[in-house]
């Protein structure tokens, strides 16, 4: 959310709006509750983005939630990964019936989440907050077919969360509707999560000395430099490869 705020003048400019999440996830919860027993007022999509955007115009708006499918506390029901997500989509697009929808979403590996979420928990014991004996069980997959078979027509994108570093340029673009290689601020600012600030300096000098790298060459000399310089313990923590990408 940070990176979407920090390219807000950039992106405005080209008809993209971002707003800051304390402006508009009150509103959004407070409207999207009210859809699970109601139908959409009239004019409720047009007074939701008066309210939410600077902007007079837009043609695309990006809303960023970490929490919109639900709290970690009770995020696994019955061994599915956060089950009201289907529910929340169709309540979107209850409010936005003539809009074009995009999803994005990181998938972080279940064997980090789901023992992160249980500690938020006060479930008392693993099995009890999963709905499962085996964690095994649990896939990603069956949230993503339950939204896909609730809304079949809306535009779905998902990535490793553990490869966010490698690939946030492009993650941006694709939120933000850019082709990729457009001007964003911050292109590798999470790589500071995973490399020394020397190593940082490095990656800098070696792009200024090469501006006319395309974005997989970048990819490439991304990975070089996280196999020789980066943070071991910040790369196990991530579990990032320095091979690259794993999709």
């Amino acid at each position: 959310m940070k990176c979407l705020l920090r390219n807000k003048d950039i992106f405005s400019k080209k008809g993209i709006a971002v707003t800051g999440p304390g402006k508009y996830r009150p509103l959004l919860k407070q409207t999207l509750d009210a859809l699970r027993t109601a139908p959409a007022a009239d004019g409720a999509r047009d007074v939701l983005l008066d309210a939410i955007m600077d902007e007079e115009d837009a043609d695309r708006l990006l809303l960023s939630n970490a929490h919109f499918f639900g709290a970690p506390r009770a995020a696994v029901r019955g061994g599915i990964l956060y089950p009201s997500a289907a529910e929340h989509m169709i309540q979107i697009l209850k409010l936005f019936p003539d809009d074009e929808i995009e999803m994005f979403m990181a998938l972080r590996n279940p064997a980090i989440l789901l023992p992160a979420m249980y500690e938020q928990s006060l479930k008392p014991s693993m099995a009890n907050y999963l709905g499962v004996a085996d964690p095994c069980e649990i896939r990603w997959s069956d949230t993503l077919y339950a939204v896909r078979d609730a809304i079949p027509a809306i535009a779905i994108t998902v990535w490793c969360n553990e490869d966010t570093q490698l690939i946030w340029p492009q993650v941006i673009c694709e939120i933000a509707g850019l082709k990729l290689g457009e001007e964003i601020v911050g292109e590798f600012d999470l790589l500071n999560d995973i490399m020394s600030k020397e190593g940082m300096q490095r990656f800098a000098a070696y792009l200024k000395l090469h501006p006319d790298m395309t974005e997989v060459q970048k990819l490439l000399i991304i990975s070089a430099f996280l196999d020789k310089i980066a943070l071991e313990e910040k790369l196990r923590k991530n579990w990032i490869s320095p091979a690259g990408p794993k999709i």
